[in-house]
């Protein structure tokens, strides 16, 4: 059984949301989806916490069937945190013979210093153009670090450039703010090619609404976690991860739960395998 960091307890009655909160029910997060025991969870979760696992309202319990309490192994997780809405978001990967891709925004309380929801998009094979081997070795590749102080965009330049991305795909108009490079990771599948003039302005169909936005947004690495329904999928349950640079995209990362299994129903390779681009 593999050891876990003893975890304490932040203290109660917390003024405002500070990073060791975050880190904290962080670190209490990933020990809980290591183990499959609430354990570790529980402590900090408030007594009405909404939980939400690929769009469905669903009981935070032992009794549960619950992917949060079915052990996996983490190869590979990566944070945002959010003080203004003492929020985070948390990727977690796994390339075991059970291999899954989950993000996940925890939503705190900065005066109970407990989490009032947990909102999961959990992807495994036959999800869209899942890939956990590929999305892990593209995900190595790219520099999601500390943007320096003077450099950093604020917080709605940042929701701006996800929120053009999205909006595009129902109005052809929108002006997206399009990085060079940018690079889209969407399941396991990459667009960038390592090169200077690399874009992710490949083309969309259109007209879709993207509903449901949920944001978290990090202006200390310029990145906004968008969880939403995906209409040009059959509103299916999406996670949006940017990243941005100057204003611009850099980076994009996708995940998207299929009811439909394979790919939603979309035969790759065919006309409805083009339905983000």
């Amino acid at each position: 059984m593999r050891s876990l960091p003893f975890l304490l307890l932040p203290p109660l009655a917390s003024a405002a949301c500070t990073p060791s909160l975050l880190t904290l029910a962080t670190e209490r997060y990933i020990a809980t989806q290591s183990t499959g025991s609430l354990t570790w969870l529980s402590p900090i979760l408030s007594p009405n916490t909404t939980y939400l696992e690929n769009g469905r309202t669903l009981s935070v319990s032992p009794t549960q069937n619950i992917t949060l309490l079915s052990p996996v192994r983490v190869d590979y997780k990566h944070t945002i945190t959010d003080l203004t809405q003492c929020a985070t978001f948390t990727t977690l990967l796994s390339t075991s013979s059970s291999p899954t891709v989950i993000g996940a925004q925890l939503f705190l309380s900065p005066t109970t210093n407990l989490i009032t929801k947990i909102d999961r998009i959990v992807t495994t094979p036959g999800d869209w153009l899942f890939n956990a081997t590929g999305t892990l070795h593209y995900s190595l590749q790219e520099d999601w670090g500390v943007i320096p102080v003077e450099k950093r965009d604020t917080r709605e330049t940042i929701k701006a450039a996800a929120d053009a991305y999205l909006n595009i795909f129902k109005n052809a108009s929108v002006v997206v703010p399009w990085g060079t490079p940018c690079a889209r990771l969407e399941g396991g599948a990459y667009t960038g090619r390592g090169l200077a003039n690399d874009t992710c302005n490949l083309g969309v169909i259109q007209s879709y609404d993207m509903p449901n936005r949920r944001y978290v947004i990090d202006e200390t690495v310029g990145a906004a976690s968008l969880l939403l329904e995906f209409g040009s999928i059959g509103n299916a349950p999406d996670s949006h991860l940017f990243r941005v640079e100057g204003g611009k995209l850099r980076f994009i990362r996708t995940m998207t739960y299929c009811e439909r299994k394979p790919n939603c129903g979309f035969s790759i390779g065919g006309k409805r395998s083009r339905a983000r681009r």
